[in-house]
């Protein structure tokens, strides 16, 4: 008899094991665009314990605890914004760094399909503990950091001229300390025709064995652009702030206002290796070099936003719509989902996200895409017209959903 009972809870047991859901989430009938893997193609995708399990044509949805209806929508690695400011603080005159003009990540990162977010510059190696505890601990986000050679980090003003406190070896200690949260080194807004300050953070870059992120600043006459990138920076190293066109001709521009045709230096840069990152910024995108660099099939290496309170309420407004925008201007979505995921994930040598293969972190976007008409200004005015625009539907950052705009996860109520 007691074996009985036995063999009967064993049977018991397993009838129960055969009925569980093996998957978490599975996506259904999503457009997948998964740069990495080649993959542009109806596709569901299916995840369990926080990673991607299957990617397939048909999953079946009885065996998920939740199903996500993505018809008509496109499914993407979660987005990688390799420029943002999150250091955001208290002090009122620290700027970009434990700052008021700096943002909350988790306020602005999800809603737009981002999940890793790079600050770039806002802490230095002196600040970059309060960085980590307050910003980095804290967040939903994955929050990433591009060190400011500038120990002081981004406090604008007199702090970002300071040549004497630009140490490559204290930056490149602090930054192989953290190698789990730095990607990189960050120099922005030198005014001046010094080259020591992009000399400093690729001598730190070199120490640690990590790219760096270039806001060239500004001088009358502007500095060669030409010499920036065939004899101070190294195939991998980022230059930002791509298509700007600064008022006061203090900085040289990639395309030639005259001709309107791309620069021979930056295609020679390209070929290199240089990074063109968008950066766009509050005054840091114009028409006038985007338009005609695109004509040309000049495509950003890396879509970004440089999100911070004086960009978002502007033009720039999120991911999304610069991706929308360049999306109007002729790219196609393929090109710009992978300047906005994969691509990312190479430049700052986090190759583990940045794609949805079986056993990645499963970090997913799903956008619809609007149709109607919208405009898409610049910070001139200047406005183009189109009849697309992104628009973010679910958020899923390891494996949870963490946004989830008209309920495309929740089962209808009866």
């Amino acid at each position: 008899m007691k074996n009985r009972y036995l063999f009967l809870f064993l049977l018991s047991f397993l009838s129960l094991s055969a009925l569980a859901q093996p998957y978490s989430i599975v996506i259904k009938g999503g457009h997948l665009i998964d740069p990495k893997n080649n993959i542009d193609a109806i596709m569901d995708v299916a995840i369990t314990d926080g990673k991607v399990t299957q990617v397939a044509k048909s999953i079946d949805a009885k065996q998920a605890k939740q199903v996500v209806d993505a018809k008509g929508m496109y499914v993407t690695p979660g987005l990688i914004d390799i420029h943002g400011h999150v250091f955001y603080g208290t002090e009122p005159d620290h700027y970009l760094s434990n700052g008021l003009v700096a943002v909350s990540p988790d306020g602005f990162t999800f809603r737009v399909g981002v999940t890793t977010i790079v600050d770039a510059g806002g802490a230095g190696w002196k600040s970059f503990e309060t960085f980590k505890k307050n910003i980095i601990f804290t967040s939903k986000t994955r929050v990433l950091s591009f060190m400011n050679i500038v120990g002081e980090g981004m406090r604008g003003g007199v702090f970002e001229q300071d040549t004497t406190d630009m140490d490559p070896k204290m930056a490149a200690k602090v930054a192989l300390e953290n190698k789990n949260d730095v990607v990189g080194f960050k120099v922005a807004h030198f005014q001046g025709p010094s080259w020591a300050p992009v000399d400093h953070a690729v001598a730190a870059g070199k120490l640690a064995d990590m790219p760096v992120i270039i806001d060239f600043g500004g001088n009358n006459p502007p500095l060669s652009l030409e010499e920036l990138f065939m004899k101070h920076l190294r195939p991998g190293d980022i230059f930002t702030h791509a298509y700007t066109l600064l008022e006061g001709n203090v900085r040289e521009t990639i395309v030639d206002e005259a001709t309107k045709t791309v620069k021979p230096f930056a295609w020679a840069a390209r070929k290199k290796g240089i990074v063109f990152d968008v950066g766009y910024g509050g005054a840091s995108f114009n028409y006038s070099q985007a338009i005609p660099a695109i004509k040309a099939k000049f495509y950003p290496t890396t879509i970004s936003t440089d999100l911070h309170t004086g960009s978002m309420n502007g033009s720039m407004k999120d991911m999304l719509s610069i991706m929308s925008k360049f999306v109007a201007m002729g790219e196609d979505i393929p090109s710009v989902i992978k300047a906005s995921t994969w691509t990312p994930a190479q430049v700052i040598h986090r190759e583990n996200l940045g794609h949805l293969s079986v056993g990645a972190i499963a970090d997913v976007a799903i956008f619809s895409m609007r149709q109607g008409t919208f405009g898409f200004y610049d910070k001139t005015g200047y406005k183009m017209m189109g009849k697309q625009k992104f628009e973010c539907e679910m958020t899923i950052k390891g494996g949870k959903v963490v946004y989830d705009l008209n309920g495309i996860g929740i089962a209808d109520s009866k």
